[in-house]
């Protein structure tokens, strides 16, 4: 199984900005549909941003959508999530995901995840 490794959390203020990024570990991002959710405590996991296999094609939840910015660079093997005006409601255990099915939100719709990096959001 791959394992996703997720980096670039932190704490912030609100308004501020982080830039995540997502890698593989010994494999491949390019070629795969590469998603980004998050999970707040006491929350179910929730979707926030995907990217198509080649780029082409790029969704963001609504809560989300203005403020970030999912992106990928297949040279360097990393996915990225730019989150820029973060708010409290931010704060969470972000998580990537990989998955070679059909692109999809939905959490269960990828096969490899990361362990998660947390983002913190201080008002």
């Amino acid at each position: 199984q791959v394992q996703l490794v997720e980096s670039g959390g932190g704490l912030v203020q609100t308004g501020g900005s982080l830039r995540l990024s997502c890698s593989a570990s010994g494999r491949t991002l390019s070629g795969y549909n590469v998603g980004w959710f998050r999970q707040a405590p006491g929350k179910e996991r929730e979707f926030v941003a995907t990217i198509s296999w080649n780029g082409g094609s790029a969704n963001h939840a609504d809560s989300v959508k203005g403020r970030f910015t999912i992106s990928r660079d297949d040279a360097k093997n990393t996915v990225y999530l730019q989150m820029n005006r973060l708010k409290p409601e931010d704060t969470a255990v972000y998580y990537c995901a990989r998955s070679g099915r059909a692109w999809t939100t939905m959490a269960s719709g990828y096969d490899d995840w990361g362990q998660g990096t947390q983002v913190t959001v201080s008002s």
